[in-house]
């Protein structure tokens, strides 16, 4: 079985990437609380109500691994944020991406923040362990991304995103596969999953009901859902996931070819679930376990309108954090 990135309209990413008046790196340092150039643009970051968020904690100490396409290791806005992974598509130690997806993820999640560079990430205290199971296509098959969820989570990873899936018949049969046993065991050794819901605009359950998973659905920029997202997950709930700047590998790729700023805009779940790992690693470092994490998550989560593609709501960062802290 082969899965792929959950970015909508995959075939046309790279035309998603292009940025609109938004080519800058900055000339930026290490030091911190030098505003980063492109933040004005991160709408989902404040709509998760991430800044306020962050004066109660910021993710220090925590590790979110990206099983995904493997990053860009060079990469201004995540150099020095990543701990070592490892890339079970070439069978090696560099985990380098090759197509562009794993990068954008990992900048969501973690990107540098406050040094003058570029975008924030979700969860500026955290670190990223890049783990490559897709190939330079966006597809991979379950038994790599089974090997790289299992290995991320024997390796430290306290928080693992997993922005890919399958799409069809295939993902209404197998529910996840071998993968359910991948993430029941990363639970286990005291990692929280967060999953992507996937962009067939369908009603899908994408893992077993008992799986301890957080799938998580995408909204636009008014907090509605996405025309793009699946939904119906047990305890589903959704994030921002349309036009989301973050970090594009800096070298040509095939998902890079009209873009080498090293920044752009995709849209799909993808994108909505690296947020939610953010949070999950902000509750981490508050001394959450993995089950209270996603739980927390969930009882904070916003959905007044009762839309059944938002699932249990739009997460809220903050209210999630006060959440922790009284716990």
């Amino acid at each position: 079985m082969r899965r792929r990135p959950t970015t909508a309209t995959f075939a046309a990413l790279t035309a998603l990437a292009v940025l609109t008046a938004a080519f800058a790196t900055g000339c930026g340092s290490d030091e911190d609380d030098k505003p980063d150039p492109l933040r004005g643009q991160q709408w989902g970051l404040d709509a998760l109500n991430m800044p306020d968020a962050w004066s109660r904690s910021k993710g220090d100490d925590t590790v979110i691994a990206v099983v995904d396409t493997g990053a860009d290791l060079d990469h201004p806005d995540l150099k020095g944020r990543l701990v070592d992974g490892y890339d079970f598509v070439d069978n090696d130690a560099e985990p380098k991406d090759l197509n562009g997806h794993g990068t954008h993820v990992s900048g969501i999640a973690a990107a540098h923040t406050d040094d003058g560079i570029g975008v924030a990430g979700g969860a500026p205290g955290a670190r990223i362990m890049p783990v490559r199971v897709l190939g330079a296509d966006g597809s991979g098959t379950d038994a790599n991304i089974t090997k790289g969820i299992v290995w991320a989570a024997d390796h430290g990873a306290d928080v693992i995103n997993l922005s890919l899936g399958e799409s069809g018949l295939m993902a209404r049969l197998l529910k996840g596969g071998i993968l359910n046993q991948a993430i029941t065991h990363a639970n286990g050794k005291g990692a929280v999953v967060v999953a992507a819901a996937g962009n067939d605009s369908t009603a899908l359950q994408p893992y077993k009901v008992d799986t301890p998973v957080l799938v998580v659905n995408a909204a636009d920029r008014t907090g509605v859902p996405a025309s793009f997202t699946n939904f119906g997950a047990q305890n589903a709930v959704t994030a921002p996931g349309v036009d989301i700047l973050s970090t594009l590998p800096t070298y040509t790729t095939k998902e890079t070819l009209k873009n080498l700023s090293g920044y752009g805009k995709l849209s799909g779940t993808s994108m909505a679930s690296p947020y939610v790992s953010a949070v999950a690693a902000l509750l981490h470092q508050q001394g959450l376990a993995p089950d209270a994490i996603m739980q927390t998550i969930r009882d904070t989560a916003a959905n007044p309108q009762k839309l059944v593609k938002l699932g249990l709501g739009n997460v809220d960062a903050a209210a999630a954090v006060k959440a922790a802290q009284n716990k």
